[in-house]
């Protein structure tokens, strides 16, 4: 009896333990905007931003990523969110759809080690600029 007793004591500390393991490893989930929403690669844009809707002071900066591009600068928005900027040539140099909608993923972590998410489309084209 003791023996049984010990068994679903010992299962169910697993039990919880892999629980919070999972806990700890789980990413959030947050929302992203990009800007601009429509990239052309043949424009002159320098920068694609951005925003979303974590507080800037929860982020660790250093650990941004945007499908694997680095975090070029980042600011508070007027909300206290973060809001990072990206080389638009680094961008660009992804393997984008034309004419069609791409993911963007940022992703990051805070300065807690938490992982965080979030993904938005954009329109990729390549038209001339006018002039």
């Amino acid at each position: 009896m003791a023996s049984r007793r010990m068994k679903s004591l010992l299962i169910a500390s697993l039990v919880v333990v892999s629980g919070l393991f999972a806990y700890a490893w789980a990413e959030t989930a947050i929302s992203i905007r990009v800007a601009p929403n429509v990239l052309n690669i043949l424009s002159q844009g320098e920068v694609v931003t951005v925003h979303t809707d974590i507080a800037f002071s929860s982020v660790d900066a250093h650990t941004v990523l945007l499908n694997g591009v680095p975090i070029s600068s980042w600011k508070a928005d007027d909300r206290g969110n973060f809001v990072a900027k990206f080389v638009m040539d680094e961008i660009k140099e992804l393997e984008l759809n034309l004419g069609q909608l791409n993911t963007l993923t940022l992703t990051g972590v805070t300065v807690g080690g938490e992982p965080f998410s979030g993904s938005a489309e954009i329109l990729v084209v390549m038209n001339e600029p006018k002039k």
